[in-house]
């Protein structure tokens, strides 16, 4: 990426949220990378394999929160 800018870097940079933590989980047959959420619970950031139907499904688009039991 390149920002052109006269404004110092420490003044543009200041606001950047910190990245949080993801991880790979295959729910439902999808692999998709989440992000974890209290109470068995994870927010969707993208998916990374499955079936072409489910990038159609609403259920399983960027933001959605699924609640899941994880298996011991």
């Amino acid at each position: 990426m390149t920002l052109y800018t006269v404004m110092p870097l420490e003044f543009v940079w200041e606001q950047r949220e910190e990245a949080s933590p993801t991880q790979e989980m295959q729910i439902q047959g999808v692999l998709m990378e989440v992000k974890t959420l209290e109470n068995n619970r994870v927010e969707i950031v993208r998916l990374l394999n499955g079936p072409l139907d489910c990038y159609l499904n609403p259920a399983f688009a960027p933001g959605e929160i699924i609640r899941f039991v994880p298996v011991m």
